[in-house]
Order: structure tokens, then sequence, then C-alpha cells
């Protein structure tokens, strides 16, 4: 895990379902209030899995869920914010 910009960076790419929203969960509690945690992984399960965890999970705000390309393939990039 890395701090990049204005957000803690995960990198998930190259792992398989549950793996990436597990340690999604993990990171996220390592988080402060008003913080985001930025996710990148290549699992295209990500993008159902981390929305329904954010959405079950108190003080977690999805921001935000891209796409992009990248040598490894297609990276999901998930934004979530610690609102509570």
């Amino acid at each position: 895990m890395s701090q990049e910009h204005d957000a803690v960076e995960l990198d998930a790419t190259g792992l398989n379902c549950p793996m990436p929203v597990i340690q999604t969960s993990q990171a996220f509690a390592d988080i402060g209030v008003g913080e985001t945690l930025e996710v990148h992984a290549t699992d295209p399960g990500s993008v159902s899995d981390i929305a329904g965890w954010a959405d079950s999970t108190d003080g977690a705000s999805l921001r935000e869920q891209t796409e992009r390309d990248a040598s490894e393939g297609t990276v999901y990039v998930h934004r979530i914010e610690r609102v509570a």
C-alpha cells in the first residue's frame, strides 16, 4: 500500500476474487475519516464486489469506479472515502 496524491493506494492487481475485497476491507480499517482509499484491481468481479462491500460497510462511501488500460490489461480503479 502506498500513499499517492490525495489517496492511500492499494494494489490488488493480479488477485482473484475474493482477495481484492478482502484486502480493501483490511486497508479501509487503517484509514481515517476524510481519507480516501484507491484500489487498483484487474479482477472484473471487483467492480460488483467492492460496490457491494461499500454499500454494506458503515462509514464507506464509494466515490468512483473507473477502468483504464495498462500493460497488465484492464485495471479497475475504485475510490472509497471514509465518511464516518
